[in-house]
């Protein structure tokens, strides 16, 4: 999960491995791959860094750890 930002300043948290494709127009719109989308404060490349990051600590986690975090 990665937290972000709406344009009214709300913040929430998406799955990352559900992002099809995100877009810059100029607003940031992130499409999930349900069709959902979403309207972002942040930039293209900060998304991307999140994920990475996101991607990084799932790897780094040991799969026990992660469960126990979710309880």
């Amino acid at each position: 999960m990665i937290r972000l930002t709406r344009l009214n300043g709300k913040e929430f948290v998406i799955n990352a491995e559900l992002i099809e494709t995100l877009d810059e127009s100029p607003d940031t719109i992130i499409t999930l791959l349900d069709g959902k989308k979403f309207v972002v404060k942040e930039n293209f490349n900060e998304i991307i860094r999140r994920v990475l990051e996101y991607r990084r600590l799932c790897r780094l986690l040991p799969q026990e750890e992660i469960g126990s975090q979710q309880s």
